[in-house]
């Protein structure tokens, strides 16, 4: 589960990478777009649950 997630927010850093510079620029305008928002908003989201769930592992033990 934790590789998933890895994986999911390092795909998603990438897009938000790629769509801030403009590699995507035919179809996503560069810059400060509502992609780059949302990458950046999702992959926030997986590090607060992997933290959450952290905690709650330790809490346990």
């Amino acid at each position: 589960m934790t590789k998933m997630l890895e994986l999911g927010g390092l795909g998603l850093i990438v897009i938000m990478f790629a769509s801030f510079v403009g590699a995507l620029q035919p179809t996503i305008e560069p810059g400060l777009s509502p992609v780059f928002w949302g990458c950046a908003g999702a992959a926030l989201m997986i590090i607060m649950y992997r933290k959450f769930k952290r905690r709650k592992e330790e809490k346990t033990n």
